[in-house]
């Protein structure tokens, strides 16, 4: 394919590629038959979307995306046997993983039990101590004042700590999205849409998703029994944070829950939610973006480097006076963790550099390094390499490391194989994210057999300097209203990435520097358009220095469209991601 507007090589160094034909095709065909305008055409005929199914895509519900819980394997074991807990007033502990997935999880599952006047006990695993899932010691403890055990986001490798559970006399459910073994545990109920023996299950749900089925199964049971059933719909902020910032594909119902997920966070109803909302400083209606940037980060921070279940807590707590409490807790402890991130950041980055970064895998490990953040600095690496990355700490001869992938390359897959093997002590995960342990002398071999299997699924082979763009617009054409109809197509994350326009042969009306690296625009057309622009970071490439001191040389530009929010006024504003001479 030849390069888009000629953009062999940009200012940042990447080719620029824009739709292929048939899209290209599409686009034009969806502008004429619906009247929608051409960026908003664009974005449908990426996604696959038609004429017929715009209008429907256009406003995604859950009656018509929810998948029917019954699809899924051990989906009614499960909702009777916690509607039987309920009924009993028995004794209920739900085990949650330390993420935000696991938290909401969790929250999901305290917030509807508290409706029946029930109050489960919360148990959230030490990262450190403890590690990912149930472990023996724990769910031994839990099992010897409680009939019933939940595991909400881990549980369907936990083959001992399940057995453990079951010997001392509870029954256990798992809700779970990591992918399963050719064995399940010893369960009452395994309820994963990622089991070996699903087929066509909705695999693209976190675990929260999952507990929302369930829930919806249980409403069902109880409306064929004649009797009230919990609002759900309330429940959906929680369902939307988890399903963003466990980064899992914005498909099919993950769309309609999230859409719908946001309108209910915008009734600030969740005391949690709202106070973190506030200290994060959120100053307008939430988007997918303050879910995955703003909000998960933060509830994340307790399990990464503080106490493991404050994320749960806050998600769950009704005090607004707690609520506030936790929040700013988990704020510290999310700027502490960007700190501890930037150095190991650095340390791997190095490693990465030196190592090389075409290889299928991009690895590095080190003494020392804070198992709370290595998952993060992966996910920067595989950013900047375009390759799935892994990132270990040492502490003696144990290491603990995560790994994040890029799309197309099945990550837990792969390090599942490691564990299987007995290449590594433990390792599980999904597709895009996996966790693994493993000795100081398993770490060569492990990383080069990981390597090989993610080759053979062609991870390496994918030009990382490439810049894909929807099609072209023109200033004139970006209002508020072509940004809320862009926005409708949405919402954008992983496995729908935010669409990018081209503007071509622009001027610079004006350029000054914000802070130490961004650099803010305002581009006209020559015919009188003219659009406000942000280059984030522009400084610390080559981007910055080019545009500040234009020279009056028109330029091809490129980024994202958003609206910018500034003392009351909302104006259209391109978050420009690149840029070529014209």
């Amino acid at each position: 394919m030849s390069a888009f507007l000629d953009v062999d090589q940009s200012l940042t160094g990447r080719r620029w590629l824009g739709p292929p034909a048939e899209v290209a095709r599409q686009t034009e065909a969806l502008v004429q038959s619906t009247g929608l305008p051409r960026g908003v055409a664009a974005v449908l005929a990426r996604r696959g979307v038609d004429a017929a199914q715009a209008e429907a895509f256009l406003a995604p519900t859950l009656r018509d995306t929810l998948p029917d819980p019954r699809g899924l394997k051990d989906m009614e074991i499960a909702a009777e046997r916690i509607l039987h807990a309920v009924d009993r007033g028995e004794r209920v502990a739900i085990f949650a993983d330390y993420d935000v997935d696991g938290g909401a999880s969790a929250a999901l599952l305290i917030d509807w039990m508290r409706g029946f006047g029930q109050h489960p006990t919360l148990y959230v695993p030490d990262r450190i101590t403890e590690g990912y899932g149930p472990n023996v010691p724990a769910m031994e403890m839990l099992a010897a004042d409680h009939g019933l055990i939940v595991c909400v986001d881990c549980g369907t490798l936990s083959h001992e700590p399940i057995a453990a559970a079951v010997a001392k006399g509870a029954d256990v459910v798992v809700l779970d999205h990591h992918l399963g073994g050719e064995t399940l545990p010893p369960a009452l109920a395994v309820v994963n849409p990622n089991r070996q023996d699903e087929a066509d299950a909705p695999g693209y749900l976190c675990a929260a998703g999952v507990v929302f089925l369930l829930l919806v199964e249980a409403g069902r049971q109880l409306r064929q029994a004649g009797r009230a059933t919990p609002d759900l719909i309330g429940l959906l902020d929680l369902v939307a944070l988890a399903t963003v910032a466990d980064v899992a594909p914005l498909i099919d119902a993950n769309r309609a829950l999230v859409v719908q997920g946001l309108k209910v966070m915008a009734r600030r109803a969740r005391p949690g939610l709202v106070a973190l909302a506030d200290v994060a400083r959120m100053n307008t209606a939430p988007t997918s973006y303050h879910l995955g940037f703003l909000l998960g980060p933060r509830v994340n921070a307790g399990g990464r480097i503080g106490q493991s279940d404050l994320g749960a807590r806050l998600l769950a707590t009704v005090d607004p006076h707690e609520a506030r409490a936790l929040a700013e807790r988990l704020d510290a402890l999310n700027t502490e963790r960007r700190e501890i991130e930037a150095g190991v950041l650095a340390g791997a980055m190095s490693q990465a550099d030196a190592r090389g970064l075409d290889a299928p895998l991009v690895w590095a490990a080190q003494d020392g390094w804070h198992p709370g953040v290595v998952g993060i600095v992966a996910s920067r690496l595989k950013e900047a390499a375009h390759r799935p990355a892994v990132v270990i700490g040492f502490d003696g001869d144990e290491g603990k490391g995560s790994g994040r992938s890029v799309s197309g390359v099945d990550l837990g897959a792969a390090v599942q194989k490691l564990a299987a093997e007995g290449l590594i002590e433990r390792g599980g995960g999904h597709k895009m994210a996996a966790g693994l342990s493993l000795r100081r002398a398993q770490l060569a071999p492990a990383m080069d057999r990981l390597s090989a299997l993610l080759a053979r699924q062609g991870a390496g082979t994918t030009q990382p300097r490439a810049l894909n763009l929807d099609g072209v617009l023109m200033p004139g054409a970006v209002t508020p209203e072509l940004i809320d109809q862009i926005e409708a197509a949405g919402p954008f994350g992983a496995g729908a990435p935010a669409p990018r326009f081209a503007f071509p042969d622009v001027r610079i009306d004006y350029a000054r520097p914000v802070g130490q690296t961004h650099l803010k625009l305002a581009l006209s057309d020559g015919l009188g358009a003219r659009l406000e622009a942000i280059a984030f970071g522009a400084f610390d490439t080559a981007l910055g220095p080019a545009l500040a001191g234009h020279g009056g040389a028109r330029f091809h530009v490129a980024g994202r469209l958003e609206l910018n929010h500034w003392k009351g006024r909302v104006t259209p504003q391109l978050r420009l991601d690149d840029a070529a001479t014209a």
